[in-house]
């Protein structure tokens, strides 16, 4: 990766989430970045915003956050979100996390993200993704390890993939390839590192696990995502676009 910022400091690491009315889950992953780890490892967090109407604002800026509100009548995609966060940050190093994960260990999290985009040939990082282990069920865990595996697999053969709930890049990367698609309602994520794959390798970081909320999969089931996520990929494949008309906030 180029770790080359024309927008601030070298070695800072922004971190940006998109978020939409995450009252209840953001206070969790907010509080994993105290000030000092944020000091310590020279980052700032950004949470970028889709029009909230709860306390998500608040519990933002309770946690120091720079925060970008939407204020259009209008519904934005996370892709919009994602990339008006990255217009603010000044970070040359972009990590993009869901609000309603937590980090197995934060503090490797972010030396590992730092270690690994310094690699020649490495274009984007993603992580290993699983279910709040509290909450985890069988069904949860055979799931994710599956889709795990069809990630890396994706990387190997050279098509491009990283878990929507954490993708890293530069934001050299980032510009270069255009940002995230802000038309795509969904499958954006997809999108971007079939894009970024061209220009270097996907790689997993070691020894870190990116835990989300069951809430989608608890109300839909796994068939009913499984199908929509295949719906949307190859939507985005051979139509550039997805196939999701609006994506519904489970909270």
């Amino acid at each position: 990766m180029d770790c080359i910022s024309e927008k601030g400091p070298a070695l800072l690491t922004s971190i940006v989430i998109p978020t939409f009315n995450e009252e209840k889950l953001l206070p969790q992953i907010l509080a994993q970045f105290p000030p000092e780890l944020l000091a310590a490892k020279n980052v700032e967090l950004i949470v970028s915003d889709g029009g909230s109407t709860d306390r998500t604002l608040d519990i933002a800026r309770e946690h120091g956050a720079k925060v970008v509100p939407h204020t259009e009548a209008r519904r934005q995609t996370i892709a919009e979100g994602r990339n008006r966060g990255a217009e603010v940050a000044v970070g040359d190093l972009l990590v993009f996390i869901n609000a309603d994960i937590r980090i197995s260990d934060p503090e490797r999290f972010l030396r590992e993200a730092r270690r690994l985009a310094a690699e020649p040939g490495v274009a984007g990082l993603t992580t290993v993704v699983h279910v709040f282990p509290e909450e985890e069920r069988r069904s949860d865990r055979l799931f994710h390890l599956w889709h795990n595996s069809y990630v890396r697999f994706l990387n190997l053969i050279g098509e491009g993939m990283g878990r929507g709930e954490c993708q890293i890049l530069t934001a050299d990367m980032l510009r270069r390839v255009g940002g995230y698609n802000a038309a795509m309602v969904a499958g954006e994520d997809y999108d971007l590192f079939r894009r970024v794959r061209k220009h270097g390798r996907i790689r997993m970081l070691p020894g870190v696990t990116v835990y989300e909320s069951p809430r989608r999969f608890r109300k839909y089931g796994y068939l009913h995502i499984l199908w929509g996520w295949s719906r949307n990929a190859l939507a985005v494949i051979f139509r550039n676009k997805s196939s999701s008309e609006e994506w519904e906030a489970v909270r």
